[in-house]
C-alpha cells in the first residue's frame, strides 16, 4: 500500500507549476483585450492542474504495465515500483480527469462557451492515449505535438476565450511560447530516459533524434518563447519583462547542451517547470499592464 508521500511524489508535483503558466498568459491576454475575470481564471487553473495530475498518473499506469518504467532515474513510479496496484493508479488518473471535467463544465457554464466541452473531451482522450491504449502516440515520437497543442494552444487560447472572446495575436504568441516551454519540459524528461526508452521500444522524439540533436532542440524550445514574448511589447510594452528570464534560460540550455545526464537532469527538469511558470507570470503581467 502506497503512503501519502508516495502518492504525492507519484503525482509529480514538480510538473504542476507549469500547468498554471497557460492560465496566467491567457488571463493576461484577456486583460489586454479588456475583459479579464478572476473567477473564470481560477476555474481554468483548476482544470489545468487536474489534467496535469491526471496525465502524470495515466503515464505512471500505462508505462508501468508495459514495463517501460522498470529501470528509471526519475521520480517515484507507483505502478512499476509495486507501491500501488495498477488499478488504483488508473483510478487516480480518472479521478483527476473527472475533477477537471466538473470544473471545466462549470467554466463553460459561466462563459457560455459550451463548444469547449468537446475540446476538453478530446484533451482527456489525448492525455490517456499519450502512453495508454494499443498504439500510444508518445511511443512514436509525437508526444511534443500533443503537449504543444493541448498544454500550449488549447490551454492559453481557451482561457482567453472564456474571458474575452476571440483571442487576438498576442494571445497566440503567448500560446505558442507556453506550448514550446511545455515541449521543453517533456523533452528534458525524455532526454534523461533515452537509454531506457530505447531498450523498452519507446521511440520518443528524443530517441528518434538522438541525444545531441534533442539537446539542441531543448535549447530552441527555451529561447524562442522569449522572442515571442518580446514581440508582444508592440502592443503591451511591459511584455519585455520576459527578457528577465534570459539568464535562467542560458543556464538551463547550456547545462543540457553540454551533456548533463541521469540524476544531473533532475534539477533541470524542476528548473524548466519553474521557468515556464515564471514566463507565465511575467508575460501575463506584461499583457495585463
Amino acid at each position: 500500500m502506497a503512503t501519502a508521500a508516495e502518492w504525492l511524489e507519484g503525482a509529480r508535483p514538480r510538473t504542476l507549476p507549469a500547468a498554471l503558466a497557460p492560465v496566467l498568459v491567457g488571463t493576461g491576454a484577456a486583460a489586454q483585450q479588456g475583459s479579464a475575470h478572476l473567477d473564470r481564471a481560477a476555474l481554468a487553473a483548476g482544470v489545468a492542474l487536474a489534467l496535469q495530475v491526471g496525465v502524470n498518473f495515466a503515464n505512471d499506469y500505462s508505462d508501468g504495465v508495459r514495463g517501460t518504467d522498470l529501470e528509471r532515474v526519475g521520480p517515484m513510479r507507483l505502478t512499476a515500483s509495486g507501491a500501488a496496484p495498477p488499478s488504483q493508479v488508473r483510478g487516480a488518473a480518472w479521478a483527476a480527469f473527472g475533477t477537471g471535467g466538473v470544473l471545466g463544465l462549470w467554466l463553460c457554464a459561466l462563459s457560455a462557451q459550451w463548444w469547449l466541452v468537446a475540446v476538453g473531451a478530446v484533451a482527456v482522450l489525448a492525455a490517456w492515449t499519450y502512453t495508454g491504449g494499443r498504439n500510444p502516440y508518445g511511443y512514436r515520437g509525437l508526444g511534443e505535438v500533443g503537449v504543444f497543442v493541448f498544454f500550449g494552444l488549447v490551454a492559453v487560447l481557451g482561457t482567453t476565450w472564456t474571458q474575452a472572446g476571440l483571442p487576438q495575436w498576442p494571445a497566440w504568441a503567448g500560446a505558442v511560447g507556453v506550448g514550446l516551454l511545455a515541449c521543453a519540459l517533456l523533452m528534458v524528461n525524455n532526454i534523461r530516459d533515452v537509454p531506457t526508452d530505447a531498450v523498452a521500444g519507446k521511440r520518443t522524439l528524443a530517441v528518434r533524434l538522438g541525444e545531441r540533436r534533442a539537446r539542441w532542440l531543448y535549447a530552441t524550445f527555451l529561447w524562442v518563447p522569449l522572442a515571442l514574448g518580446a514581440t508582444c511589447a508592440l502592443v503591451a510594452p511591459w511584455s519585455l519583462l520576459v527578457l528577465l528570464l534570459a539568464l535562467p534560460v542560458a543556464l538551463l540550455s547550456s547545462t543540457v547542451v553540454l551533456g548533463a545526464r541521469g540524476t544531473l537532469l533532475r534539477p533541470v527538469l524542476a528548473g524548466t517547470g519553474m521557468l515556464e511558470l515564471a514566463f507565465g507570470v511575467l508575460l501575463g503581467l506584461g499583457l495585463a499592464l
